[in-house]
């Protein structure tokens, strides 16, 4: 399998944080999503955001940023699905997705989620922590877009549904902490803290 793309999932409203774009906060010298793309960036062969409204707010991230295809927030899968469809167009056969709100996840994220797609059926894999699955944490193959856009358009929405449909691997890692998500003022404290 060779290297995947990487797609940072930006799509949700941000209700809890009181909307707007919560990748956007400081964290330490940086933002919560700049600590995000510099953990991703160098797992992947190049990167893009998922993201919906007016993509110049992030200009300044250099990233192409690719809007939900599912209209009405359709959840994550909807941010999967516009990063399959942006890597099939650049000849990537997979991608891998991470949580714009989860500054701290694993440095070997993708190396580990490609050990757990090696004998699934489609290269697939979701991430797990003791705390249960990360399902913003994945390696999707390109080859499921097309499925995974009727499931959307049927109405689907939860990721664990449609990966228990297709066989997903799981790469488990042994800290909840990795995975820790600034949804609202008091996580951010946290984060900032954590760090």
């Amino acid at each position: 399998m060779k290297q995947p793309l990487g797609v940072i999932l930006a799509g949700g409203q941000a209700t809890r944080m009181g909307g707007g774009d919560k990748g956007l906060l400081p964290l330490g010298d940086s933002t919560i999503l700049g600590h995000v793309m510099a953990r991703l960036e160098p797992q992947v062969a190049g990167l893009a955001l998922n993201a919906n409204g007016d993509a110049t707010r992030f200009a300044s991230l250099g990233l192409p940023v690719l809007p939900d295809s599912v209209s009405g927030f359709a959840g994550p899968l909807s941010g999967v699905l516009a990063g399959l469809d942006w890597a099939a167009e650049e000849g990537a056969d997979h991608i891998v997705t991470a949580a714009a709100d989860t500054p701290f996840f694993p440095c070997d994220l993708v190396p580990q989620l490609m050990l757990a797609a090696e004998g699934t059926a489609h290269g697939l894999a979701l991430a797990a922590s003791p705390g249960g699955r990360q399902p913003t944490f994945g390696l999707w193959p390109t080859a499921l877009r097309d499925d995974l856009r009727a499931a959307l358009l049927g109405g689907l929405r939860k990721v664990v549904l449609w990966t228990s449909q297709h066989d997903a691997g799981t790469a488990a890692f042994p800290d909840d902490a990795a995975f820790f998500n600034v949804n609202t003022p008091d996580d951010l404290a946290s984060a900032r803290a954590m760090l």
